[in-house]
């Protein structure tokens, strides 16, 4: 464990550094956050309690009941945009695990590293967390900032009750590490392979186009995140996490690091 908590240290202390690493971590979910709020805003500005008859028949479905028109229509706009707090713990992890391997490559920071008695678990583990620790604290600390700002904007309990609903709350709280981890692996492997820090952060980057498709697929009405929905992704995340656990372990491989990058 002292391994570990060395490895980390030693990759916040590096990374940090990094002043687009340091912009990201605190200025994406912030801004991910006040996007939501800015549309909740607006849209409880217009007025339209009394148009439940003129909603789409998708979204009276999804919304629960009791709700006004007006405040269906609130919940559905906002509920598009809530699918981007996804995007933080994949998006942070790619700026500090893509750098993670071939960085210290190039500042031969590496190999001192890989000849101690650490073992390749060890480091592996020890990255990982340094990764997806920054990335959960702020996807949880973005979405607390939303979750404040609209009991303050929203006038509507129920309103709030359905933002903040326990589907949203899972999403965050457990999805949300499970992402982190599948990108910071992800980011690893690629880091492992390529020789190049850009090409690392650029390679990795591709890890977003699920969360991406998934969000445009929501706003074009082709389906709307349910229980059934987070439930199903944080089952198949578990598997995907495990596999590529696994994977990043066997693609580490220490003694081709030492010998044959040059």
């Amino acid at each position: 464990m002292n391994r570990i908590k060395t490895i980390i240290k030693k990759e916040w202390a590096e990374v940090f550094k990094n002043r687009m690493v340091l912009f990201t971590i605190i200025f994406l979910p912030l801004l991910l956050a006040t996007l939501p709020l800015i549309i909740l805003g607006v849209s409880g500005g217009f007025g339209m309690e009394d148009i439940s008859d003129g909603l789409p028949g998708q979204f009276t479905q999804v919304c629960p009941e009791g709700l006004t028109g007006g405040e269906c229509f609130q919940v559905m706009m906002v509920s598009q945009f809530m699918l981007l707090f996804m995007m933080v713990p994949l998006i942070i992890p790619v700026n500090i695990a893509a750098y993670s391997v071939v960085g210290e490559k190039t500042t031969r920071s590496l190999e001192p590293l890989l000849a101690t008695p650490i073992t390749t678990l060890e480091l592996l583990i020890g990255k990982n967390l340094a990764a997806v620790i920054p990335a959960v604290i702020a996807t949880w600390g973005g979405f607390l900032v939303f979750a404040v700002g609209a009991g303050i904007i929203v006038q509507s309990v129920n309103v709030t009750r359905a933002l903040i609903s326990p589907v949203w709350l899972f999403a965050v709280i457990v999805i949300g590490p499970l992402l982190a981890v599948l990108s910071v692996n992800f980011s690893l492997m690629v880091s492992s392979r390529v020789t190049d820090p850009r090409a690392a952060e650029q390679i990795s980057a591709v890890i977003i186009i699920p969360v991406l498709v998934v969000f445009f697929g929501q706003i074009a009405g082709l389906f709307f995140i349910n229980a059934s929905i987070v439930l199903g992704t944080a089952v198949v995340l578990l598997f995907i996490d495990a596999i590529m656990i696994y994977l990043a372990e066997r693609v580490f491989q220490r003694e081709t690091i030492l010998t044959r990058w040059k």
